[in-house]
């Protein structure tokens, strides 16, 4: 496959400090050293956790402790105190290993192709070439090597992830439909304004969660409610927010201060569009009860001044009034491709092979195409149908957009490897319909995806055998 990832929904794996260096989640894996000092009364080889048939060792915990202590100062998120920042990591790490042991129950694979594009969106998004990443990198004291793989463990999570989600995740026309007629939308009329300011507006969310484990009785759920009213009072009262995140929320993104990111309204799920509805920036809501436990928000930012400038370049057309019109490219490509037995030069030179049988006219694109590329479109002649802008990475597009109907280009790099591309034809389209469908889907997509999200997980913890022997009344089932 050739084609761009979509943008990730909670995996955001570029993380930029002052100085420039990028890492992804996970990255500290790569960068563990030995804590200075040991948690008191724990000895260094002992058992902190058993998750299933794996250990979980306190050398391990107290490596994780000292990087996540050295992220939260870099972040200026106050830490909690040792024993309960303890107890934080240990439980992230317990999910950590139980998304593992699925995905190789699964087994989910990454292959190079999908490591190289991972790098090649990273690079994108940093408006940086790949080898400057690299360069980044490297300064930052991480090895090029440990950093592929941390990130091909992150890329194996995420797809874990987004296929746990998406096949719970079903949205039919009449979904979309009433998405858009939500949102003023009618085909076909004109001079029509399709998202109200608030919808496309921008929102920023940061999250504490205190989780109530399924089946607890009645008297648990009330416990746990006083939990997270005593957490409200102190974060309307001035308490850190991020802080308080850290400390108490049962969320996988509690070691980050409980920060969400940012969104179109319409990404967020419904209930928390209506209980932030009227909160102003550093505004705290009320207790949110779901079916996972009790939610308190804060916003962190409002209006679309506060989008990043990618999302705000995705979401600009929900707001352009008349038709949209896109010229669609049809072409073909055949791609060899790059792996650690095939090298970038064999690559290259296999491709010439071809590109100079095909320069002798006997034989055609399509023909080629179907005996010796190693794309998923080869058996159909390399043909990959009509092409919107966007569809395709940077260098495949760029060099594809420099060719006239009926021309082959020269040999052209991507994450994939190396392709010969052939323009067929183009045409301009009103795409306005279908783009306007497309990003309901999404939206409405996005909206459901951190539910179902959080029910996969509560879903791995049940039917888990987990002992934490530092916090046994966390523990969600014996086997």
């Amino acid at each position: 496959m050739m084609f761009a990832l979509p943008v990730k929904r909670r995996m955001a794996w570029v993380l930029v400090s002052a100085v420039g260096a990028l890492s992804v989640p996970g990255l500290a894996h790569a960068q563990a050293q030995e804590p200075a000092t040991r948690a008191s009364g724990q000895f260094v080889d002992g058992i902190a956790a058993i998750v299933n048939k794996h250990v979980i060792t306190m050398q391990e915990l107290n490596a994780q402790l000292h990087i996540v202590q050295g992220q939260l100062q870099q972040q200026n998120i106050p830490a909690p105190d040792q024993e309960t920042l303890q107890k934080q990591v240990l439980q992230r790490m317990i999910m950590e290993e139980l998304e593992k042991q699925e995905a190789d129950r699964l087994g989910v694979r990454v292959s190079e192709a999908d490591v190289e594009r991972a790098l090649a969106e990273i690079a994108q998004r940093n408006q940086i070439s790949v080898d400057q990443l690299r360069e980044n990198v490297e300064k930052g004291g991480v090895s090029w090597n440990a950093y592929r793989q941390n990130l091909r463990d992150e890329v194996r999570i995420d797809m874990l992830r987004r296929d746990a989600v998406e096949h719970t995740i079903q949205i039919s026309e009449a979904d979309v439909d009433a998405f858009l007629r939500s949102q003023g939308y009618r085909p076909g009329a004109a001079n029509q304004q399709t998202a109200p300011a608030q919808q496309s507006a921008a929102l920023g969310l940061a999250h504490i969660l205190v989780a109530v484990p399924e089946g607890s009785s009645s008297s648990r759920v009330a416990e746990l409610r006083a939990k997270a009213q005593a957490i409200l009072e102190r974060a309307r009262g001035g308490a850190d927010f991020a802080g308080l995140a850290a400390a108490s929320s049962d969320a996988p993104e509690a070691l980050s201060g409980g920060d969400l990111g940012v969104r179109p309204v319409d990404g967020w799920p419904e209930l928390f569009v209506q209980a932030t509805r009227n909160l102003q920036p550093g505004q705290v809501s009320d207790i949110i009860q779901s079916g996972n436990g009790f939610h308190i928000l804060k916003v962190t930012t409002r209006g679309s001044s506060a989008a990043p400038a990618q999302a705000q370049a995705q979401e600009q057309p929900s707001q352009e009034q008349g038709p949209m019109m896109v010229t669609q490219t049809h072409a073909r490509h055949i791609l060899i491709k790059t792996n650690q037995v095939v090298t970038d030069d064999q690559a290259q030179a296999r491709l010439r092979q071809i590109q100079e049988r095909l320069e002798l006219g006997n034989e055609s694109f399509e023909d080629l195409a179907r005996r010796y590329s190693q794309d998923a479109s080869g058996p159909q002649g390399g043909d990959l149908g009509w092409l919107s802008p966007g569809t395709t990475v940077p260098p495949f597009e760029q060099a594809m957009n420099a060719l006239e109907p009926g021309q082959v280009s020269g040999l052209v790099k991507s994450p994939f490897g190396w392709h010969l591309i052939k323009v067929i034809e183009r045409r301009t389209r009103n795409m306005e319909n279908e783009y306007r469908r497309m990003q309901a889907r999404q939206a409405l997509f996005q909206r459901r995806a951190d539910p179902a999200y959080e029910d996969w997980l509560n879903q791995l913890r049940t039917q888990a055998y987990i002992d934490n022997r530092l916090d046994p009344q966390s523990n969600r089932s014996r086997r």
